[in-house]
C-alpha cells in the first residue's frame, strides 16, 4: 500500500480529478496549500505597498492505493497536471504500514478498496 502526494497548480484540479476517475481511482482527500518551489518570485502591489509573494497557491492530493493502482495513479495526475511550465508540482510515493476503515474494521488492501453499494 502506498500514499500518494501530489503538488499541483489550483488551475489543474478539474483535469486531475477527472483523469483520476477515468483511471477508476476512488478515494481521494484534497486541501488547498501554499508553497515555494522553482517558481520565480512574484511582486505585487497591495494598497499602494510593493510585496514580494514568496509562497503559492497549490493543491495538494492525498490518495492511499494498494500496490497496483500506484502505476495508474501516478500517470493519471502526470498526464492531466503538466503544463510544461515551472510550478506544475510534485508527485511523492509513500509507502504506507497499516490502513483501518473506521466504519468496518477492515485492514491493509481491503480498506482502501473502494466500497461497492
Amino acid at each position: 500500500m502506498k500514499l500518494i502526494v501530489a503538488i499541483v497548480r489550483p488551475d489543474r484540479v478539474n483535469d486531475v480529478l477527472e483523469a483520476l476517475y477515468r483511471a477508476q481511482v476512488r478515494g481521494l482527500s484534497l486541501s488547498r496549500v501554499q508553497g515555494h518551489g522553482g517558481e520565480l518570485e512574484r511582486v505585487e502591489t497591495y494598497r499602494g505597498t510593493t510585496v514580494k509573494v514568496e509562497l503559492t497557491e497549490k493543491v495538494r492530493f492525498e490518495i492511499g492505493v494498494s500496490d497496483h493502482f500506484v502505476a495508474p495513479t501516478v500517470r493519471a495526475i502526470m498526464e492531466a497536471a503538466r503544463t510544461g511550465e515551472v510550478g506544475d508540482g510534485k508527485i511523492f510515493v509513500l509507502p504506507v504500514d497499516k490502513v483501518y476503515r473506521i466504519r468496518t474494521g477492515e485492514e491493509d488492501t481491503a480498506a482502501v478498496t473502494p466500497v461497492s453499494r
